[in-house]
Order: structure tokens, then C-alpha cells, then sequence
């Protein structure tokens, strides 16, 4: 089995979902890969970046979400930590933690208690370099089907990041300062 087909099989069946989920997940690795090349005093491991960009959002499959082809039960702000469970039960647990650390510009216990977000309550913030490429790359594309491979401009990007609050905004702008 290739390394290609080994990341395939955690992807859904169902044809319109799997083919938003890849179009999303490449557009993201590509972003990232283009940081790492920008970036080389930073030491990503550009293989895993790619590997785990391509896995990032794996967990949408069991999440209600009618507008991108998935029909799961759980909430959409849950696809981190389930990807993370799917990709840990695999044995993927660097993987697992990319996927769980995405979130917006990541996620703080407090603001999962303070929001009332069905998360456990734990920090959820990207810490390796890795996780941080990633997660900031993934903030400038769209799971929506009209738009997957626009790269959305970095005004775009923080005045979304804003309505979220001066916190998630300020770990975004920390990304950009690092990577963009």
C-alpha cells in the first residue's frame, strides 16, 4: 500500500464528501508545504505537514453538517477531537494531535468552559511547529463546495477570526507573525 493510499483509507465513501474533504485538505497542505519551503530556519518536518494536513479535517465524517455532505451526529466544532480519536485509534497519534489543535487558532480551556462548547475541557492549542503551519494554514480555506480551492486574503481571514473574540484572534496574529 502507498503512503497516498494509507491516508485514502481514513477518507469517507461517499463520493461528495471525500472530494471536498480532499479538495479542502489539499489546497491546505499545498499552503503549508509553500510555508515550510519559505520557512526552512524553522525545521518542519515538510513530510508530516503534508501527511497531517492531508488528515486534518478527517473527522467531519461524523459531524452534522448538511452543507458539506456530512451527515454524522455530532456537532461541527466536535470534527477536531473526534479526527483525533479516528487517527489515535489508528495509532496516528502525532496525526491525532494536529487534528485536535486546529480549531480556529486553536482552543483554551476557559474559552471551551466559557463558550459551553461540547469539547472536553482542556487546552487545544497547536505547539509544534507542525501543528501551528497547519492550523494557520487552514484558516485560509473554506470547506464550502462553491469555494474550496480560494485562498481567502488575510483581511478575509482575521475579520473571521475577530467575530471569535480578541483572544483567537491574537493567537491567529502570532501565527502570521511566525509563518505568513
Amino acid at each position: 500500500m502507498t503512503h497516498t493510499d494509507q491516508i485514502l483509507r481514513h477518507y469517507p465513501s461517499e463520493p461528495r464528501l471525500r472530494e471536498l474533504l480532499y479538495t479542502h485538505s489539499r489546497a491546505v497542505a499545498d499552503m503549508a508545504l509553500e510555508i515550510c519551503d519559505a520557512h526552512p530556519e524553522l525545521k518542519a518536518d515538510r513530510k508530516f505537514v503534508e501527511e497531517a494536513a492531508m488528515l486534518h479535517d478527517i473527522g467531519i465524517v461524523a459531524c452534522d453538517a448538511p452543507g458539506i455532505y456530512c451527515h454524522g451526529e455530532l456537532p461541527y466544532i466536535c470534527h477536531g477531537v473526534e479526527g483525533a480519536r479516528m487517527l489515535a485509534e489508528a495509532g496516528m497519534l502525532r496525526h491525532a494531535r494536529v487534528c485536535e489543535r486546529h480549531t480556529g487558532s486553536g482552543l483554551t480551556a476557559e474559552e471551551i468552559i466559557e463558550e459551553a462548547l461540547p469539547l472536553p475541557a482542556r487546552d487545544m492549542l497547536p505547539v509544534t511547529i507542525e501543528e501551528k503551519i497547519i492550523c494557520y494554514a487552514d484558516k485560509f480555506y473554506s470547506k464550502n463546495p462553491s469555494s474550496l480551492t480560494r485562498r481567502k486574503t488575510l483581511e478575509e481571514v482575521t475579520a473571521g477570526m475577530a467575530r471569535h473574540g480578541e483572544a483567537p484572534l491574537e493567537r491567529f496574529m502570532e501565527l502570521h507573525r511566525l509563518l505568513g
